[in-house]
């Protein structure tokens, strides 16, 4: 993986991405992403899987598929920012904004390794966690290993949706700002594609990217029709509420 250069206090010292950066499509930003570095407070996250998620009409496994909603409309705003959507009744999932604003594009944040803030995303792992008597503490490289594990991990919540991840001030960003970093960027042999996770529309385009060997990645499931209660693992809308 490399040796990674970190800072005096911590976290990654590399230059934050530009808004030019997100301004592509989702299938071009998102293989790109791969190596890169999410900061959010004192957590930082090295991105090693990640998921494409296309505009109104052209992507039927988006949020945006049918069009601007109130819960979507982050998606359809700048690029570099970050949507955050709580999914199922269980999880949140984190997403950077893809394209010119109005378009309603996204990567999602599937998996990655804590690289700096590691006693805290084990403590927050472990307080959502339940409460298991003689169970082991999480492994590191599972701490954000899966969608819902990297929000916890970087403390990403429902208030954080719509928050930028272009901050040219970094490292001097608040405890509640997010910056995305250029980290070191993954070696195009090593990056592989496939079918995206747990989705049932648009199963087979191949817009998940991960780096191949990496122990942080999740492990691929193919969606399987269940009664009410699929944990969500892409950026796709949630069954209406009644």
């Amino acid at each position: 993986m490399g040796e990674r250069q970190l800072s005096m206090d911590g976290l990654p010292a590399t230059a934050p991405l530009t808004r030019d950066f997100f301004d592509r499509p989702s299938p071009e930003v998102a293989p790109d992403l791969l190596g890169r570095v999410l900061v959010h407070g004192p957590v930082a996250v090295r991105l090693t899987e990640v998921e494409a998620y296309g505009g109104p009409g052209e992507d039927p496994a988006a949020h945006t598929y049918r069009g601007m909603t109130p819960r979507n409309a982050v998606m359809f705003g700048p690029p570099g920012f970050l949507y955050v959507y709580f999914t199922y009744g269980m999880h949140f999932c984190a997403n950077l904004v893809c394209l010119p604003e109005g378009s309603g594009s996204a990567v999602l944040l599937r998996a990655g390794e804590v690289v700096a803030g590691v006693d805290i995303a084990r403590a927050r792992r472990a307080n959502g966690a339940p409460r298991v008597e003689g169970a082991r503490r999480h492994v590191d490289r599972d701490l954000a290993r899966g969608p819902a594990r990297l929000a916890v991990a970087l403390g990403l919540l429902r208030e954080h949706n719509g928050i930028d991840a272009i901050d040219p001030a970094y490292p001097e960003i608040s405890a509640s700002g997010a910056a995305m970093l250029e980290g070191a960027p993954a070696d195009p042999a090593t990056i592989r594609s496939g079918p995206r996770t747990g989705i049932s529309s648009a199963k087979e385009t191949p817009w998940r990217f991960w780096i191949d060997g990496d122990p942080t990645v999740s492990p691929y499931k193919a969606h399987v029709p269940r009664r009410r209660s699929v944990a969500a693992t892409s950026v796709r809308e949630a069954p209406p509420s009644s």
